[in-house]
């Protein structure tokens, strides 16, 4: 980290959490764990500071990921607290880019069809953010209810028009939901499941509030896709899981609940939907075997397979790195373009900052005015690129690149350059 005093140019000092979970696997609960990736320590990533934050002490937390040695799931070995990541000033909102917007309007018009769901009938979205995905079920007749813990986030979608509890997803509220408004056909968890410390616990209440003939659907990264594309920039301290078929199978099974089907979704660099019912409710699709079939064919949990990637990682910051410092030992201006929690494990595990990038743009106003985690990079609006004469952006929402880059048209008619960094650095 750089030591800086003023607010031009701003860093904490920093003090790492060292203070390690006695973890445990969080689906089978075994203790066998093997590290096979360590980031470091870096701050939250979703922690975007206001000037007056920049004197105070930044802390960071081990940023590690092991993969259970009895059923392969691939985890962090440490949980950072749920109210600090998600109830102090969360700035993330779901509904930035249009690509977002049409994904989630089509994911909720999907849904309806394929199991003629009813008007009328109840819809539950945990983790529903500014309830953009809400309002795709609500377009479609549905009664609709969100569950977010983020205070300033559910103030947003409530406005919005959809009715929203500002809580932690837990067996009270379930039963308190089932009381008020009876079981849901639909529940969905977009980017939120493998957010979740205590699965056994999230998945009790799940049974609780689904009705018997619901549905509870699940999209998030795929570990393959992760895996195979370098994607290590999904890693931060809200990802506490890294989903895959083979030790879902079994954890549902236990839970009284079945993993029936499978979809591959070309979003957030590659995810997967999943389609979870009551046991023996809906068949399971031949997709299911499919994929646990090539996900052992091609070694996906393997530690081989697993060290490869953390190499490759490795290899990864050193060229990046190396391309960016030519880039400014020829004089060249470069800026970050987009700032999601993404963008923040790169910055800070490749350790780029102020003597790289003059700035970072944003198009949501959550953080326009602040400083990035770690790094303490100012966040400006994205037409800074223009009016500061940058010369090559570092696109860190490098999954909306072709949205992103189609907005910056005068930025490229002046002879910007996109810089794409994963899965390898490419100028554009």
């Amino acid at each position: 980290m750089n030591n800086l005093k003023d607010p031009s140019q701003p860093a904490n000092s920093t003090i790492k959490y060292t203070e390690l979970n006695s973890i445990s696997c969080r689906l089978c609960k075994s203790n066998d764990l093997t590290l096979f990736l360590d980031l470091g320590h870096t701050a939250l990533a979703d922690r975007f500071m206001r000037v007056e934050q920049l004197i105070e002490p930044e802390i960071t937390y081990p940023l590690r990921v092991v993969r259970c040695n009895s059923c392969f799931f691939c985890q962090l070995d440490h949980a950072v607290d749920p109210k600090i990541l998600y109830q102090e000033d969360y700035p993330y909102e779901s509904s930035t880019t249009q690509t977002g917007r049409t994904h989630f309007s089509n994911f909720a018009k999907s849904i309806v069809e394929r199991f003629s769901i009813e008007k009328g009938k109840l819809v539950i979205d945990i983790g529903s953010n500014v309830g953009v995905l809400l309002n795709g079920f609500k377009q479609q007749g549905m009664q609709v209810l969100g569950v977010d813990p983020a205070e300033n986030i559910a103030e947003i979608a409530n406005k919005n028009g959809i009715p929203t509890e500002t809580d932690f997803f837990n067996a009270d509220l379930a039963r308190r939901v089932v009381r008020d408004r009876g079981q849901a056909m639909v529940i969905t968890a977009s980017n939120v499941f493998a957010h979740v410390d205590r699965l056994d616990l999230f998945m009790d209440s799940i049974i609780t509030l689904l009705d018997k003939d619901g549905v509870f659907v699940v999209e998030a990264p795929y570990l393959a896709n992760l895996i195979k594309a370098l994607e290590y920039d999904t890693i931060y301290h809200e990802h506490l899981s890294y989903l895959s078929i083979m030790p879902l199978i079994p954890f549902f099974s236990k839970m009284g609940m079945e993993l029936f089907d499978v979809q591959q979704v070309d979003i957030h660099g590659g995810s997967f939907r999943l389609f979870i019912c009551h046991k023996g409710k809906y068949p399971v699709s031949n997709a299911v075997l499919e994929l646990h079939a090539k996900e052992q064919a091609d070694g996906l949990h393997d530690l081989d397979v697993l060290n490869k990637f953390a190499k490759g990682v490795a290899e990864h910051r050193s060229k990046l790195r190396y391309l960016l410092e030519a880039l400014r030992h020829d004089g060249k201006k470069i800026a970050g373009v987009s700032a999601p929690a993404k963008g923040m494990t790169l910055l800070n595990y490749c350790n780029i900052g102020r003597e790289t990038l003059e700035f970072i743009t944003e198009k949501t106003h959550l953080k326009i005015g602040r400083y990035s985690p770690g790094s303490a990079i100012p966040i400006l609006p994205d037409s800074a690129l223009v009016t500061e004469n940058i010369d090559y952006a570092l696109l860190l929402a490098w999954n909306f690149k072709d949205e992103i880059i189609k907005n910056q048209k005068e930025f490229r008619e002046r002879g910007g350059k996109f810089i794409i960094p994963i899965p390898v650095p490419t100028i554009i």
